[in-house]
């Protein structure tokens, strides 16, 4: 009886150990090598493909209310700059659509994206981990993803709303989600499909899909917003401008 039951426990155990050892996808470097070659420095392309958000998000009427506030206040001139003169990031979705390049970094468990502009960086796990039940609202969220094929799909939640949903004005609550799938459309070709929803701000989900080009010869350039920067805030809470500095009149 004792040789039968441990038997038995070896045959049920073997489908584990088996598991185990393969582990997820992009969990060891060994599987990393089988993945398609995402890791590499990239570009958002201005023509021949995918680009722009496409059809624009159809916001519910509080968040289209608070949208055309916002113009309004525009156009009569109340609103003269943006959080970007105060050296804020933009957050996501956004700080994947700026002119600046990005690098994405594979590693066990974890993607990095490292984005030239204001020097920030996001993590994705890719370890198994799930989001955690009441997360920080951050400027660019909790991020976890998962292999499907070729293509990496990753989830973010957990989003300050001081980041705006698509232009200046047009706004997102705590409740927005990402997701995103990054595929190679050729070897030096990424496209990144987005969609995002938001129960509270959105009537129904809103997706783009931009392209993004590899340059292999390329490094980051380290940006400072702070450097040289001579903006200051007035009295109002509005970016003023310095035009006399050291060595000009």
């Amino acid at each position: 009886m004792q040789v039968y039951r441990w038997l038995l426990v070896a045959i049920v155990a073997l489908p584990l150990a088996a598991q185990a050892q393969s582990g997820r996808e992009g969990d060891t470097w060994e599987s990393l090598a089988k993945l398609p070659e995402l890791g590499g420095l990239w570009e958002i392309t201005f023509g021949g493909g995918p680009r722009g958000p496409g059809e624009p998000p159809s916001l519910t009427p509080p968040y289209a209310a608070r949208l055309k506030s916002y113009q309004e206040a525009e156009a009569r001139g109340d609103i003269q700059d943006t959080p970007a003169a105060n050296c804020v990031p933009n957050g996501m979705p956004g700080i994947m659509t700026q002119p600046y390049p990005i690098e994405i970094l594979l590693t066990p468990g974890k993607v990095t994206i490292l984005i030239e502009a204001y020097s920030q960086w996001r993590q994705i796990f890719t370890d198994g981990r799930e989001h955690p039940e009441d997360p920080d609202l951050t400027f660019n969220g909790h991020s976890i993803g998962h292999w499907e094929g070729d293509t990496l799909v990753v989830d973010s939640v957990g989003f300050t709303t001081d980041t705006a949903l698509g232009s200046f004005g047009m706004r997102h609550s705590d409740q927005m989600r990402i997701v995103e799938r990054f595929r190679l459309a050729a070897p030096d070709r990424l496209e990144i499909e987005t969609t995002i929803t938001d129960a509270e701000a959105l009537t129904k989900p809103w997706t783009a899909t931009r392209a993004y080009g590899r340059h292999r010869d390329w490094t980051l350039a380290e940006y400072v917003c702070q450097q040289n920067n001579r903006n200051f805030t007035t009295d109002d809470g509005k970016a003023g401008i310095n035009l006399e500095h050291e060595g000009q009149p």
